[in-house]
């Protein structure tokens, strides 16, 4: 499973890529205005650090408008993937961006038919919310599970990129289920390495080494 970090912090990005766990990034409107940066400037800046998919979302909710936008976002680096929302001008979109050979990321996927749409539509990614599902009382992780299956089914090639993951354990579950991809934000990265016992370890193990002769 590839994991990729869901942010627009440069800082974040940057250590995530020192880890050597970097495989690639989602950002959307609302992360790129938490940086109260210019997009223009902050885009090469992160196409620098990230050598993996690089998926920037398109504003527009006409497919004329989402394709325009497309056209100019991969003017970026050819790791642009094109986020799409999953609307029926965004399948349009996707599927004459999958002619263009433009890869694409359908995104606010909250069912398994929306997925298999946009996987017929040509998309390169589906990004179900599991979080935003979880939030109203669903059990999102089951739509990966579906997915996947429905996916493996067909012999479909889109890949089931598990988004709105919230903590470890949903890491996990992604994994279980075969998701292609989980995208994280970077203080769950920093949580599914961490253990108690890993700590505690470290800390004897050099506890012991100095009471070694020297």
């Amino acid at each position: 499973m590839k994991i990729f970090l869901d942010t627009a912090n440069i800082d974040e990005i940057k250590t995530a890529a020192d880890w050597g766990v970097l495989d690639g990034l989602t950002t959307n409107p609302s992360l790129v205005a938490k940086e109260n940066r210019k997009f223009e400037e902050l885009v090469p800046e992160i196409m620098q650090i990230c050598k993996g998919p690089v998926s920037l979302e398109v504003v527009a909710t006409d497919a004329e408008g989402m394709v325009a936008e497309a056209d100019k976002l991969v003017e970026y680096g050819p790791n642009v993937v094109i986020k799409i929302p999953m609307i029926p001008e965004g399948l349009k979109a996707i599927r004459r961006l999958s002619q263009k050979e433009i890869a694409t990321n359908c995104t606010l996927v909250f069912n398994a038919t929306q997925a298999l749409l946009a996987a017929k539509a040509g998309a390169t990614y589906v990004s179900p919310f599991i979080g935003r599902l979880d939030d109203i009382g669903h059990i999102g992780m089951e739509l990966i599970d579906q997915i996947v299956t429905i996916f493996d089914n067909y012999a479909f090639g889109t890949e089931v990129l598990a988004a709105s993951l919230r903590h470890p354990q949903h890491v996990l579950e992604a994994a279980l289920a075969g998701a292609d991809v989980s995208t994280v934000p970077f203080g769950t990265l920093k949580k599914i390495m961490k253990h108690p016992l890993t700590d505690n370890g470290l800390d004897k193990f050099l506890a012991d080494w100095e009471k070694v002769p020297k």
